[in-house]
């Protein structure tokens, strides 16, 4: 499929899982993407797997909680490719810990990274997008906005990113950009294996209970979101806008 050809994409957090697959796939449909990461690092290695692969790519290392950078790296896009059309906002962090004993500095820390960072790239992405009277703006969400034991920031931070998403679709819908989000359930990242092992488990301890609690029987793997992600920020999906698309197998 080439329903990216001729548009440009920002993929933040796209060093690793779900942000890597996403890249990949808006590359393998003819995307010019920006690979950013807080570290330059895994950003220009994924990029360097797309350009070696055929495709255009840049990588580019941000601290998307960080004002000036995210305006920095968006000018820095714009500027390389003459354009901006897609932008996904998938970088996050998670901190968990049940309320009684989290620490202040782990709540600012999941809702500036996972909220705020949204907040700053479609505010130096819709400049963009206005002028151009066409955008497309996924953001990550999460089955957590529905109540998750343990995180009662990231649960926040997510539900939050609901809310942003429906105003940002009704302010930017008559400028032609639309504005979606994606609530994956459990997905198999370097991110929930990191969270088995906080609990004493083994990743594949903790995905077989995962699996036992979802309909489908499984887990999800990155490539599976990236492709809803892919059809959000495409033109089939051009009258889809202040949308959260719950990706999770079933589970309720």
């Amino acid at each position: 499929m080439t329903r990216y050809a001729g548009k440009v994409a920002i993929v933040t957090g796209a060093g690793q899982g779900i942000g890597a697959a996403t890249a990949r796939r808006l590359a393998i449909e003819g995307a010019a993407v920006a690979v950013v990461d807080l570290n330059a690092g895994p950003a220009s290695a994924v990029a360097g797997e797309l350009t070696a692969g055929g495709g255009q790519a840049v990588g580019i290392g941000c601290d998307v909680t960080d004002p000036d950078a995210v305006a920095a790296m968006t000018a820095r896009v714009v500027q390389t490719y003459g354009r901006l059309d897609v932008l996904v906002n998938n970088a996050g962090i998670t901190r968990d810990d049940l309320l009684f004993k989290m620490p202040f500095d782990a709540w600012e820390a999941v809702l500036t990274t996972n909220l705020t960072s949204m907040f700053l790239c479609c505010q130096a992405a819709q400049a963009q997008m206005v002028g151009q009277r066409y955008g497309r703006i996924v953001n990550l969400s999460s089955r957590s906005a529905l109540g998750n034991r343990g995180q009662v920031n990231y649960a926040a931070a997510k539900a939050g990113v609901q809310g942003l998403t429906a105003t940002l679709a009704i302010e930017l819908g008559p400028f032609g950009v639309t504005v979606n989000a994606v609530a994956p359930g459990y997905v198999a990242t370097a991110m929930t294996a990191a969270t088995a092992e906080r609990v004493g488990s083994t990743p594949q301890e903790h995905q077989r209970w995962a699996a036992e609690h979802t309909p489908l029987r499984r887990v999800a793997q990155p490539e599976e979101i990236a492709s809803v992600i892919a059809f959000l920020g495409s033109d089939d999906a051009s009258y889809v806008s202040g949308q959260t698309l719950y990706v999770n197998g079933g589970a309720r």
